[in-house]
């Protein structure tokens, strides 16, 4: 049995050295496309936060989805959040599957690439409908009389630039049209329905993204237009 399993972790050994070798290889190639999609990321969070300027909280529009679905309430908005970490991590690790199991059919260096060209793409189209128009944020603390629903002008550039990091990020209103997080979660589901082996997790994949859909709309994070576009 001792042997067996010393035999295994040589194996296991050489074949996350060889898929390390093999992706530096790649990251010297393709550096410059995942810092620039980093970027990307640091410029639309920064873009939300400007929006976040120019929201003007006001009544809840009518919509179907609120209507159909009832509201979670407060102290379970942090369900959708859940289920997004999860769909993230879960995504995020599968990525780096090559460098342990043998089933080999991606390159983590090539993945991300495209991953993130497909996220930068659809959120620079998000970033125009949202400054296009600004909708009265549904969420909680984007309503009528709470304290964060609107910004004070901000005194320098500097306070602009770091984006109150996280607070700003995870209490942000007027970036509506269309769902960011939607953005994240199809992107990913797609990405593992064409590159993933295994139909029960693709078919999972999907609920996931129902559910998440649903929860989002509940949790009055999004109106329902907001996830209709993001699809």
């Amino acid at each position: 049995m001792t042997l067996y399993i010393g035999r295994e972790a040589s194996k296991l050994w050489k074949r996350i050295c060889a898929e390390t070798t093999t992706e530096i290889n790649l990251l010297v190639d393709n550096w410059k496309y995942l810092l620039a999609g980093l970027v990307c990321q640091y410029i639309h969070g920064l873009a939300a936060r400007g929006v976040h300027y120019l929201h003007r909280p006001g009544p809840t529009l009518q919509d179907l989805g609120f209507m159909l679905l009832p509201e979670l309430g407060q102290d379970k908005a942090y369900m959708s959040e859940t289920l997004f970490t999860f769909i993230f991590l879960s995504f995020f690790l599968w990525t780096f599957h090559p460098f342990i199991l043998k089933s080999k059919k991606i390159y983590t260096v090539l993945v991300w690439c495209r991953v993130l060209s497909f996220l930068v793409f659809s959120q620079m189209l998000r970033i125009l409908t949202f400054y296009s128009t600004q909708l009265p944020g549904p969420n909680y603390h984007c309503r009528e009389g709470s304290k964060l629903a609107t910004l004070p002008r901000p005194h320098s550039a500097v306070e602009v630039l770091f984006i109150n990091f996280p607070r700003g990020v995870l209490y942000g209103c007027g970036d509506l049209i269309f769902s960011s997080h939607m953005i994240f979660t199809l992107v990913f589901v797609r990405t593992y329905q064409k590159y993933g082996t295994r139909r029960f997790i693709k078919q999972c994949g999907w609920l996931l993204a129902v559910i998440q859909s649903l929860l989002i709309i509940a949790s009055r994070k999004h109106y329902t237009v907001d996830v209709v576009v993001a699809w």
